[in-house]
């Protein structure tokens, strides 16, 4: 048996705060985790709403119903199934929103990946087109399957941080510190904080990074 991969056109979406003028100072881009859907993730976001930033939250090209074959729908990223396809579509799919919005040069963009949305965000920062500032990981880790030591360059202008809530039931503190050590092996420099609270995004933390 032989498996071929075919390019087809897909329409996909995103969800928005605020409007892109000559007034915008800032763009956060917000990648949600796994079993989320954009437009509710996105309103965690609405206290950074201050007239002079936009922000954006993609949707994951997979949807589907959270139990059963009915009721709640979500979205995820990628599977393991052809994930190395899955990668290549959602970096296009994220590279287009960029181009789509026409960001100037001087507006300050933000990465935000949340969850499973932290290993997308890190993959898009390093494999696609678009230019971000800072990187922010909240909740997750960095993918296994990138170069770190081949990107540090890169990835050290982005001023990274990484995000953990002390009660955090998918990511412990252990392994957060774990991870902050190994990446800091391959030359990136990483900012680990953390707050009092589970696999969220909190409010007062998110203030703090403004």
């Amino acid at each position: 048996m032989k498996q071929f991969n075919v390019e087809i056109k897909k329409t996909a979406r995103y969800f928005q705060i605020g409007e892109i003028t000559a007034r915008t100072k800032e763009v956060w881009f917000v990648l949600h985790g796994y079993g989320q859907l954009a437009n509710y993730f996105l309103k965690k976001f609405n206290i950074l709403d201050n007239g002079q930033r936009v922000i954006i939250a993609p949707e994951g090209l997979h949807r589907f119903y959270w139990k059963g074959y009915s009721g709640k729908v979500v979205a995820s990223w990628m599977t393991k199934e052809d994930r190395l396809s899955d990668v290549k579509d959602y970096i296009q799919f994220l590279d287009g929103i960029y181009s789509h919005l026409q960001i100037e040069s001087m507006v300050h963009v933000k990465l935000l990946g949340f969850s499973q949305g932290t290993a997308t965000a890190c993959r898009w920062a390093l494999l696609g087109d678009s230019k971000f500032d800072e990187l922010i990981l909240w909740s997750g880790t960095f993918p296994r399957d990138i170069n770190y030591n081949e990107h540090k360059q890169e990835l050290n202008t982005l001023n990274v941080k990484l995000v953990i809530g002390e009660q955090d039931e998918f990511y412990s503190m252990e392994e957060a510190v774990a991870h902050q050590d190994w990446v800091t092996r391959q030359g990136v420099n990483v900012e680990f904080s953390s707050f009092s609270g589970g696999h969220v995004i909190d409010e007062e933390t998110l203030l703090n990074m403004v």
